[in-house]
């Protein structure tokens, strides 16, 4: 199971109600190698992320909650460090006071090759490879036939929207890289030059990404390699690294990068669209999903799938 999946079982047990799960195992799906990179503030117009507010205190609860079960720990809470260049300071500069209840502090001139650094509060990392494969192991013994009368939840990401599953999707292909550097520091994310690199402890890191519309395959490419190096150069200061796996995913993605959840037509459920910020929106979603399921009143008009149509 992926994100959107294993936060679902989670949120189900959480209230003591009744599942199944089946794992068709997608090669291509990205909750398999990305880093759990949560960002509070994001994008070439530096804006807090949608619902922001709402959502990562939940994820935070959550993840917590699941390490307690799990035994293991799930969120690492880090600040993230947003190195802005000279040309795009005139944009990010004119959106710090937007920003500003997720800006920790603002340094100018402080690193050589950045007009300025952005420190962040509220970022950090889930471990995603980690908590979905211990979800699966936890549950384990949750898997049986669906009962007449049972809704349906299918939590495809990319697979189902690369189906056609809910029509037209923005789904994109990204590469990453874990690598080896004992010198880069551990102590916060790091994001500039169109990428990021994010500390997994014990001098390891991974670094990415890349977009790619076409094709959408989970196969890691020389250019995306080099793509990304480059990335680590920037951020990481010098080229001391040692790649040690180069992996790719598919994002699942549709209208503005928003999860949406909902019923097709032949009443199946759907819970899809988590792109990027699937470790910030999934458990908060999954609850909201799960509450529906359970009758209680209409689904989130922002999260309904029937916006699509």
């Amino acid at each position: 199971m992926g994100l959107a999946g294993c936060c679902l079982a989670w949120q189900r047990h959480f209230r003591g109600q009744a599942f199944s799960w089946e794992d068709a195992g997608f090669a291509r799906a990205s909750s398999r190698v990305a880093a759990g990179l949560i960002n509070p503030v994001t994008g070439q117009n530096f804006s807090p992320s949608w619902r922001l507010g709402e959502f990562l205190p939940e994820a935070c609860e959550f993840y917590g909650r699941v390490a307690e079960l799990l035994g293991r720990r799930i969120w690492h809470p880090l600040p993230v460090w947003r190195l802005v260049g000279e040309k795009e300071w005139a944009k990010v500069s004119g959106k710090l006071e937007a920003a500003s209840p997720w800006i920790e502090s603002v340094t100018e001139d402080a690193l050589p090759g950045w007009r300025a650094v952005v420190v962040l509060r509220g970022g950090g990392r889930v471990a995603t490879r980690e908590f979905c494969e211990g979800t699966q192991r936890f549950f384990e013994a949750a898997r049986r036939d669906l009962a007449e009368g049972e809704d349906e939840v299918m939590c495809e990401g990319a697979a189902g929207l690369i189906a056609g599953r809910l029509g037209k999707h923005r789904c994109a292909k990204g590469e990453i890289l874990t690598v080896r550097a004992p010198a880069w520091s551990q102590e916060r994310i790091s994001i500039g030059g169109g990428g990021w690199l994010v500390p997994l402890g014990e001098g390891m890191f991974k670094a990415g990404s890349t977009y790619v519309w076409e094709p959408l395959d989970a196969l890691p490419t020389v250019a995306g390699r080099e793509r990304i190096e480059g990335i680590l150069r920037l951020l990481g200061g010098d080229d001391q690294f040692e790649v040690i796996v180069h992996e790719a995913g598919i994002r699942p993605i549709v209208r503005k990068s928003q999860p949406v959840i909902g019923q097709l037509d032949d009443a199946r459920v759907v819970f899809n669209g988590l792109g990027s910020k699937g470790s910030l929106y999934a458990p908060g979603v999954a609850a909201r999903l799960n509450a529906w399921l359970e009758g209680g009143g209409s689904i989130d008009p922002e999260l309904d799938l029937a916006g699509l149509r």
